[in-house]
């Protein structure tokens, strides 16, 4: 079964509505760029890739709607249409690559136009905007392609660091949902089971959107994969009970020295992991790697609303007045993690020299 979560259809931006999974599966066409941010603020797309994908396509789709014969106004308005993505999610690496890749490839179709089109041309009207949107919208298609290509060659990396037999703890969901399809930690889970090893995925549930249960869960029972759902509270004891082999988790972020922004709670994993002797493993594309930021201390942290930890489902879970602290992400420090796996190669300590050798 092959998990489609974003893709460009009609000139319009379609995607798996993440908000309404588990319980109906739905897409989200969006016709509008302004569209596609709302679907990024709000998590109807979610995880590093899957936004970075969604970002250059929303932006493909803001320049099919930009009106002007003028390629000064273009650009303006290019620009201002990137801004208004680059404020989405501010951890994200792969969103602000996505943005860099997108404003390149303008560049590059701008300057090879005015290099064949007078100012005359473009005062008549016949300044060709045509080419340049759709030699946009032909790389934010390509950026999703190579999405699923690159996450399936990650898998093809890390499957042999699953054993026959293996339990894997997960965290909130890096599989297809958080990509244009297969997945981070779920890919290389995917390949190990497409090489036929029999493996069970502890899923944590992941607090406070449920990630985990609502969307792991979901795509390991269409896969066929065993799973069993834990609370975030549970995996600790597990790990104390030789009942999991080795954790496996996404990224958001990460630096240049190896330390790793994720969902919150995946700090915490990656302790018990080393209390317990289990290996702790980074599944990310090179696009999540940020070499302009030294450790984990530069990397920012968004904050979410309030209400995300108080209200569930439009149901109150707190009482009203109680403060509320609510980091979408936290840092793992590079010392927990045993290796980082990429479409490259498995990355192993020291972080730093290999990280800056591959990216």
């Amino acid at each position: 079964m092959s998990i489609r979560t974003i893709f460009w259809e009609s000139d319009a931006v379609v995607m798996i509505d993440q908000k309404a999974l588990p319980l109906e599966e739905r897409t989200l066409t969006c016709k509008r760029y302004e569209d596609v941010i709302t679907a990024i603020k709000d998590l109807t797309v979610r995880g590093a890739p899957a936004i970075g994908v969604a970002a250059a396509m929303g932006i493909a789709l803001g320049t099919l709607q930009i009106s002007t014969t003028s390629a000064e106004n273009l650009k303006a308005e290019f620009y201002r249409i990137c801004d208004r993505f680059a404020k989405t999610r501010p951890t994200a690496r792969n969103l602000f690559w996505a943005i860099e890749r997108m404003k390149r490839c303008f560049e590059k179709a701008l300057a090879s136009d005015l290099s064949v089109h007078s100012p005359a041309q473009e005062d008549q009207g016949a300044f060709p905007h045509e080419k340049i949107r759709q030699i946009l919208v032909a790389e934010a298609i390509k950026i999703g392609e190579e999405d699923i290509a690159i996450n399936r060659r990650m898998g093809l990396n890390g499957r042999s660091l699953i054993k026959d037999g293996d339990h894997i703890l997960t965290h909130c969901n890096a599989g297809a949902l958080a990509t244009a399809g297969y997945g981070t930690a779920l890919g290389v889970i995917r390949a190990a089971c497409e090489e036929g090893k029999n493996i069970h995925v502890f899923v944590d549930e992941t607090r406070p959107l449920l990630q985990g249960a609502r969307l792991t869960a979901w795509e390991l029972m269409k896969e066929g994969i065993p799973a069993t759902l834990i609370t975030d509270n549970m995996a600790g004891f597990l790990m104390q009970q030789g009942k999991v082999n080795l954790v496996i988790t996404g990224a958001d972020r990460i630096a240049a020295n190896g330390d790793t922004a994720n969902k919150i709670g995946t700090y915490t994993l990656a302790v018990l992991a080393k209390e317990t002797h289990i290996p702790f493993y980074i599944a990310a594309p090179l696009s999540t790697i940020d070499l302009s930021i030294k450790t984990g201390d530069d990397i920012p942290i968004e904050e979410r609303d309030s209400e995300e930890v108080t209200l569930f489902r439009g149901v109150r879970t707190a009482p009203m007045g109680i403060q509320v602290y609510n980091p979408a992400f936290d840092i793992t420090p590079n010392r927990y993690i045993t290796a980082i796996i990429t479409e490259v190669r498995v990355v192993r300590p020291p972080f730093e020299e290999q990280l800056s050798f591959l990216a």
